[in-house]
C-alpha cells in the first residue's frame, strides 16, 4: 500500500519508519530543502546555532522511550551531555541555581531562601518522587494494569499539579527569583510541565545529544532511506484530493497530484486542517482547539558566534536586564534565556562558542506584516534587538566584549517561513489545566484513508511525540489493514 507523509519533521520521520518497518510504501513530502521541521539548526560563518534540542527525553540507556528511540535510529551511536546545572539565574548581585540533582537544589535553595524552607522541601519532594514514575510505552495489557496499580500515587501527585498554573504555583514563594522557576512563557501552563522537566533531570533521562537537531535528525532521516522509504525536499502540498470521501492523494504548489491508498499529515495541524481540507473536515474536538486551546508562544531568537570560550558557566542561565527592553509593540523584557553551547564541539570553531537567546513572543502577526511591508525597517529592528543583546551579554561577560563574530537573528515570520508551524509557535498547543494532556482525534470525520500525527493532537508537543505518536498511529493503520506490525 502507498502511503503520502505530509512532512519531514520528527512526527513525519518516526511514522515513515514505522511504516516502512511494516512494509508500506511510503513517501514523505517537505516543503524545505532539509527534514527535521521545528528541530533544526542553521549555519552562519563556522558557527551552528540550535533552535530546539534542550535535552531529548530518552537519553537514559534502558529506559522504555530510550528503547522506543532505538526502534527509530540507532540513538547508542548519539553522545549526551547532562551538565550538573540546571538553570541559573542572575539578577544583578542576587543568584540562585537550580541543579539536576534534587538534593543539592534542595541544600542551595534553604541556604540562601530560608523563609521559603516548607515550600522549597516539598517542591524537592515532589520532583524526587516523579523521577521514579515510568510511561506504559510499549507495554502489552497484563504489563499495563501492573502498571496502572503501581502508579497510583503518582497519578494523586499529576492530578494536583494539573489543576493549577504554573503562575499559581508560584505564589507559594515568597522569593521573587525562585518565582521566576515557574513563570515565563509557562506561566500559564499546567505546573506539571515544570515538574517533569525537574523530574527528567533528576533521574539521568533527560541529556543533551551532542550534534543537536542536525545529528539527530540526520540519524533517523538515513535510517528511513536505509529502510527504503522516499522522501521529495522543496515540495509544497496545496491540497489533499479527496474522492468519495476518501483522501486518495495531495496536489502540489507547482500543480503537480500524487496518488496513495492513504494520506498522513505530519504537517501543521491549521494549515492541514483549514487549507489542505478547506475546513470541511473538522472534528468538534480539533474545531474547539483552535478556537479556545493556547499554542507555546512564538519566539524571536538571537544567535551569537563569539570568538571567546565560556567553558566555566552554566549552560542555560537567565539575566536580569538593568532597564526593560521592547522586542515588538506587545512584548517587552526585564531578563532573557541565554544557552551557552561551549559543551558541544560542533557548534563552534575550536576555542570559541555559540550562543543562543530566547524570547518568547506572541505577536506573531505584526512580525509577519512588519517583514511583508517594509523590509528595510524589519533588518534595522532585528539588528536594533541584537546590539541590545550584544551589550548585555558583553556586560555580563567582560572578557567577550567586542568579541561577537556573527549575529544572527531569527523571528516569527521567520518559523512560519520556514516551517509553517500554527503563529510560529515553538511547539504545539500549550498543555494548561484547560486543555491537559489529553490527545486530539487523529482522524476526521467523513473522511477515510487520512489521519494526522504529531505535535498538534498531542498538547505538550516535544520530541518525544514523534516516535510515541508515530507509534501509534502506524500500528492503528497495521491494524485497520490487517498487516503485522513491526516495530
Amino acid at each position: 500500500m502507498k502511503v503520502l507523509i505530509i512532512g519531514a519533521g520528527i512526527a513525519g520521520l518516526c511514522t515513515g519508519v514505522y511504516l516502512r518497518k511494516s512494509g508500506f510504501d511510503t513517501e514523505i513530502i517537505e516543503m524545505h530543502d532539509i527534514p527535521g521541521g521545528l528541530a533544526t539548526a542553521w549555519e552562519r560563518k563556522g558557527y551552528t546555532f540550535e533552535t530546539c534540542v534542550h535535552w531529548l527525553l530518552g537519553s537514559k540507556e534502558g529506559e522504555l522511550l530510550h528503547r522506543q528511540w532505538q526502534e527509530i535510529f540507532p540513538i547508542e551511536k548519539l553522545k549526551f551531555y547532562e551538565d550538573e546545572t540546571y538553570h541559573r539565574w542572575e539578577y544583578g548581585d542576587k543568584t540562585l541555581t537550580v541543579y539536576r540533582n534534587s538534593d543539592r537544589t534542595r541544600r542551595e535553595l534553604l541556604a540562601k531562601i530560608p523563609e521559603d524552607a516548607a515550600a522549597i522541601e516539598e517542591l524537592c519532594l515532589t520532583v524526587k518522587k516523579l523521577s521514579k514514575f515510568t510511561f506504559p510505552l510499549g507495554m502489552k495489557f497484563p504489563q499495563i494494569l501492573s502498571w496502572v496499580v503501581k502508579s497510583i500515587p503518582y497519578f494523586i501527585i499529576m492530578g494536583k499539579l494539573n489543576k493549577i498554573t504554573c503562575g499559581d504555583y508560584a505564589q507559594r514563594f515568597k522569593n521573587p527569583l525562585l518565582t521566576r522557576l515557574f513563570k515565563g512563557e509557562l506561566e500559564d501552563a499546567a505546573s506539571t510541565v515544570i515538574f517533569f522537566s525537574l523530574a527528567w533531570m533528576e533521574s539521568g533521562n533527560a541529556g543533551y545529544p551532542i550534534g543537536g537537531s542536525l545529528k539527530m535528525i540526520g540519524m533517523i532521516e538515513d535510517n528511513y532511506k536505509k529502510l527504503g522509504g522516499q522522501i521529495q525536499y522543496e515540495k509544497k502540498v496545496e491540497k489533499i484530493i479527496v474522492e468519495n470521501g476518501k483522501a486518495v492523494g495531495v496536489r502540489l504548489t507547482d500543480g503537480t497530484e500524487m496518488k496513495a491508498d492513504i494520506v498522513i499529515s505530519a504537517a501543521d495541524g491549521h494549515t492541514t486542517l483549514y487549507k489542505m481540507l478547506e475546513g470541511k473536515y473538522l472534528h468538534p474536538k480539533h474545531k474547539k482547539a483552535y478556537e479556545t486551546y493556547k499554542p507555546f508562544p512564538s519566539y524571536i531568537q538571537v544567535s551569537l558566534g563569539i570568538d571567546h570560550h565560556f567553558k566555566d558557566e552554566p549552560t542555560i542561565m537567565t539575566l536580569g536586564l538593568e532597564k526593560e527592553m521592547v522586542i515588538d509593540p506587545a512584548s517587552k523584557i526585564d531578563d532573557f534565556t541565554v544557552r551557552i553551547f561551549h559543551f558541544d564541539p560542533s557548534m563552534a570553531p575550536a576555542g570559541k562558542t555559540s550562543l543562543v537567546i530566547f524570547i518568547p513572543t506572541y505577536n506573531d502577526k505584526y512580525w509577519v506584516e512588519f517583514r511583508q511591508k517594509n523590509k528595510r525597517a524589519y533588518d534595522r529592528e532585528k539588528k536594533r534587538i541584537a546590539q541590545e543583546i550584544i551589550a548585555a551579554i558583553e556586560k555580563r561577560f567582560p572578557a567577550a566584549k567586542d568579541k561577537v563574530e556573527v549575529a544572527d537573528v531569527s523571528t516569527p515570520a521567520t518559523v512560519i517561513r520556514y516551517t509553517g508551524n500554527y503563529r510560529g509557535s515553538m511547539e504545539g498547543w500549550l498543555p494548561t489545566p484547560q486543555t491537559g494532556f489529553g490527545e486530539l482525534p487523529n482522524t476526521v470525520p467523513g473522511l477515510k484513508n487520512f489521519y494526522m500525527v504529531g505535535q498538534w493532537i498531542s498538547p505538550g508537543g516535544g520530541l518525544p511525540v514523534g516516535p510515541i505518536s508515530g507509534r501509534a498511529l502506524a500500528q492503528k493503520i497495521c491494524k485497520e489493514n490487517g498487516i503485522k506490525f513491526c516495530p
